[in-house]
């Protein structure tokens, strides 16, 4: 059962602190950014990659935007215009924060918030201000809240003992273009963020344990090839287990099991092409045609769209010419397939 009869400790103040200093604050317990990875929710990383960073191994990061220098400071910046849109729209004072606390129970719960709301009856709650770009805003979408956000407030209401948070979310260059979230506290859902934080740090990071996999596939194959190093081809194979046999049949199937449903699908991509062909006839230069039969009513688009590329050749042909340019356009990425053959012995 909570105790909530308490008031969070101030561990500093954020007024003049340097990223740097923040970064390092950050490690010594677990901001309210990380709380969705240890929930194991979180889209950006797994909890093997905040363990990592809070032993110091390797800084993760807690979202793709972090090596956007723009995007970053848009975000930044535009914290304080978030605050004010917020106000003028529900009529609330909000204020700035600039402490960073911690849990006086559970001093690995740490918090820097970015604004606080008083409301009418003295009572305070907390603003949680974000941006997004326009096409992310279906994230936000019928009263949605990004899930990540959510335990990010919960884990906030947790230390600063408050029962509402609120999260206003940017996403235009209007005020109209804004979401105003509001989250309750949840007594229940706290106890479970309190223990998986608390077993997280103390088994865990305390413990020098290695957290397991759990999250899904293609976050747990980033992070290992984030840790694997430079690929290099010139090593020799490694010898397996006869125990992971099992799991290279079972993937093989899958994989014979696939390749049947790719040759259905593109059966049935053929015989709808054949199908579209006395339509596409018939519409000539027209967009869309319609059939309406009894009660019912048919509506066949047919829309022209556009794209741009560059053939390999102009690619090589606009290295060789403007290599300044071509440097600044074009970036590098190495990935990695992964395949499972059987072979004779």
């Amino acid at each position: 059962m909570l105790n909530l009869s308490y008031e969070p400790n101030i561990i500093k103040s954020t007024e003049n602190m340097t990223r740097e200093e923040w970064l390092n604050d950050r490690r010594r317990g677990i901001g309210g950014s990380e709380a969705s990875i240890v929930m194991g929710v979180s889209p950006w990383a797994t909890k093997r990659d905040l363990y990592y960073d809070k032993i110091g191994k390797n800084p993760i990061k807690i979202d793709p935007e972090e090596d956007n220098w723009v995007a970053k400071q848009v975000g930044n910046r535009l914290e304080e215009l978030v605050a004010m849109i917020f106000a003028r729209k529900t009529g609330l004072e909000v204020y700035e924060d600039k402490n960073m606390y911690s849990h006086p129970f559970y001093p690995f719960m740490i918090a820097d918030l970015d604004f606080v709301i008083v409301f009418p009856d003295g009572t305070k709650g907390i603003l949680e201000c974000k941006t997004c770009n326009y096409n992310s805003q279906f994230k936000w979408k019928d009263n949605q809240v990004p899930i990540n956000y959510e335990w990010q407030c919960r884990h906030y209401m947790a230390i600063k003992n408050c029962d509402v948070a609120y999260i206003a979310c940017l996403y235009g260059n209007n005020d109209s273009e804004f979401f105003i979230r509001r989250i309750d506290r949840d007594y229940e859902l706290e106890e479970q963020l309190i223990q998986e934080e608390k077993n997280f740090w103390i088994d865990q990071v305390e413990a020098r344990n290695e957290p397991p996999y759990e999250e899904r596939p293609d976050l747990v194959l980033e992070s290992i090839r984030r840790y694997a190093g430079t690929p290099d081809k010139t090593l020799p194979p490694i010898n397996l287990d006869e125990a992971d046999k099992a799991l290279i049949e079972r993937y093989l199937q899958l994989a014979e099991r696939k390749s049947r449903l790719d040759a259905m699908r593109k059966k049935i991509e053929q015989e709808q092409k054949s199908l579209s062909i006395p339509f596409v006839e018939k519409m000539g230069k027209n967009c869309s045609a319609v059939l309406l039969s009894g009660n019912d009513r048919y509506r066949i688009t047919y829309n022209p769209t556009s794209r741009k590329t560059v053939n390999k050749e102009n690619i090589v042909k606009l290295e060789n010419l403007y290599p300044e340019a071509y440097a600044d356009v074009v970036s590098e990425s190495v990935s990695r397939t992964f395949r499972v053959k059987k072979e004779a012995a």
